[in-house]
């Protein structure tokens, strides 16, 4: 039976006059790929975007309520996050409370245990910022209810850094749900403390959250509207607040290209190199903004739009040259390990594109040694490996069939 999803393409490439050949032709996609969408099949999101492109509309004017897919084989998930989710989401009742109340910390030891998570985080231990955030949590919590005044403030305030942590940690696992609640509590803690930069923070998170369910206008409209609400003087702004609005300003460019908004994606580039240029350096700050920004991000990303639009050879002409060539990175200095990891993932898709098998295989083998685990999280490594074993006419080799069993792709 055709879905939601199905009968929209079908109702927007008849009012554009187009037949399931000539959407394929100016979708750049196959026309067995049309007639999959329009009789219901699955296909990936970026298919969604290209065939959009080919309609003349908003990516996200296909999309529809409608009964989702029932998830299998989730148990081990379910069962790993236990008691993450009772500490960031305790059940609530009649009484006041029906979970006990942790003993209130050191505030000082609690940021010190909230970075160090961090690092664990963009070092990739996954596992190990699994296992210090319930506790974490816990005594973040018992420490806002036991202080007063302005110490209660201070707590709030680190306390919103713990869920800023967890939001990231578990929107990278793909837990969008419970990421959801962490990052909206974050932005809350913020508003009533006062903390404008670490609300935008949170904010930054939560946009790329509704990226990652493909909420596309409410992911553009929020990273915009805030942005709007915190524009820096270029003079005599901080650091992190021109990075956290240079980041907002990414978020509504990634937005856009997504929803076929190429307009507004480009002045959104424009603004978040304005604020890279006025870093003109990468800068990391945990407690003031959500990542590394700077030039040689802001370019990544502009070299993910290529990515997103079909472009494979312009991804690889921007690859290793300009503010990506060795010399520049060691000018402005390196960007988050997750963001150049994600670009590199787009040149692998890239080099697959044009039929390089070999070249895609090196750069993922070359994510699974330095980045192993955050591979192994990453739809698009397993696209890349899908389509690898798709197109590929030859025998595969055994470094292509160690990967795809690496990656779970059958």
């Amino acid at each position: 039976m055709p879905t939601e999803l199905a009968k929209n393409v079908k109702k927007y490439r008849r009012v554009s006059g187009q037949s399931q050949e000539e959407l394929a032709e100016s979708a750049g996609v196959a026309v067995q790929t049309v007639r999959k969408v329009e009789q219901g099949g699955e296909v990936r999101t970026d298919t969604l975007h290209a065939i959009a492109r080919g309609l003349g509309v908003q990516t996200s004017a296909l999309f529809a309520t409608d009964t989702p897919t029932p998830v299998m084989g989730d148990d081990a998930s379910r069962r790993n996050l236990a008691e993450l989710r009772r500490a960031l989401m305790p059940p609530i009742g009649l009484a006041e409370s029906l979970t006990d109340v942790a003993a209130a910390g050191d505030l000082a030891a609690l940021q010190t245990a909230i970075d160090d998570g961090h690092a664990l985080y963009h070092a990739d231990r996954y596992s190990s910022v699994a296992k210090i955030l319930p506790s974490l949590l816990r005594t973040a919590e018992g420490t806002v209810l036991a202080l007063e005044g302005e110490d209660k403030q201070r707590a709030m305030i680190v306390r919103g850094r713990a869920l800023l942590l967890t939001g990231k940690y578990l929107t990278q696992v793909r837990q969008y749900d419970l990421a959801y609640y962490a990052l909206a509590e974050s932005i809350r803690l913020a508003r009533e403390s006062g903390q404008t930069l670490s609300g935008a923070t949170g904010v930054v998170g939560m946009c790329w959250l509704l990226l990652r369910q493909d909420r596309f206008d409410e992911s553009e409209h929020l990273a915009a509207s805030t942005a709007s609400t915190m524009e820096p003087r270029m003079s005599d702004s901080s650091p992190g607040h021109l990075a956290v609005w240079g980041e907002l300003s990414l978020r509504v460019a990634s937005a856009a290209v997504r929803n076929n908004r190429p307009d507004v994606a480009r002045e959104a580039r424009r603004m978040a190199n304005t604020a890279a240029s006025a870093l003109d350096a990468e800068h990391v700050d945990f407690k003031s903004h959500w990542t590394t920004f700077g030039p040689v991000t802001a370019e990544l990303k502009a070299v993910e739009d290529l990515s997103i639009i079909g472009d494979a050879r312009g991804v690889l002409r921007r690859a290793d040259d300009g503010l990506l060539s060795q010399k520049a990175v060691r000018n402005f200095g390196k960007p988050s390990a997750n963001n150049w990891d994600r670009h590199r993932l787009d040149v692998a898709k890239a080099h697959v594109a044009l039929g390089s098998h070999q070249d895609g295989m090196a750069e993922l083998n070359l994510l699974k040694r330095s980045s192993g685990e955050w591979l192994k999280h990453q739809a698009m490594a397993r696209y890349v490996m899908a389509d690898i074993l798709n197109s590929r006419k030859r025998t595969l080799t055994q470094e292509m069939r160690d990967m795809a069993s690496y990656l779970g792709v059958v």
